[in-house]
């Protein structure tokens, strides 16, 4: 499990290197997956940009991202092919729908425990939390993201037993649970 839960995406030099240690392999050889699908207002799409240029300031080149939109499932062999998952941020609600609906829920779980790597901004990391029924069940309690600031920094113990927030430099990142999570914040 490589899960990096985030407000703003790869928005600090702190996170960037968290990001390209976890890469199994060189940026300019990464097929990163990039799913817009949370982005059905207008503040979240003019913010798609900033998330496709979090990808290339990575070093991953344009041609090696797939724009994905949840309007069919893919399947966990499809998925594979994908060195990094990136979840744009927007309408919760509707993200998860998808990700229900499509089936692409089994799909992404069973990536996520083979060892995939997958970001989740603002609407994309809520989906793993305890926020609305129906989430990916990562963590039990709530996640508020865009706070002035994280709630907690440093490794998570568990249980967790209060809502999680982050601010729009933190990320939370998780390898295992309960035994290797952590807050980082610059």
């Amino acid at each position: 499990m490589r899960l990096m839960l985030t407000s703003c995406g790869i928005e600090t030099k702190t996170i960037q290197e968290h990001f390209l240690r976890w890469l199994a392999k060189p940026p300019v050889d990464t097929k990163a997956l990039f799913i817009p699908t949370a982005a059905i207002n207008a503040d979240a799409i003019n913010v798609l940009p900033a998330c496709m240029d979090d990808l290339l300031k990575c070093g991953i080149p344009k041609e090696n991202v797939t724009v994905f939109d949840l309007h069919r499932n893919m399947t966990i062999e499809e998925l594979q092919t994908f060195d990094v998952v990136y979840l744009c941020g927007g309408t919760t609600a509707y993200l998860l729908e998808r990700i229900n609906k499509t089936g692409f829920r089994e799909s992404l779980l069973s990536y996520i425990s083979n060892d995939g790597l997958v970001i989740g901004v603002s609407a994309g990391s809520i989906i793993f939390a305890g926020n609305l029924p129906d989430n990916l069940g990562i963590l039990d309690v709530p996640m508020k993201v865009h706070c002035p600031k994280s709630s907690m920094t440093g490794k998570v113990s568990f249980p967790l037993t209060e809502t999680i927030e982050l601010s729009n430099t933190a990320a939370m990142l998780i390898t295992s649970i309960p035994d290797a999570v952590e807050i980082i914040d610059d």
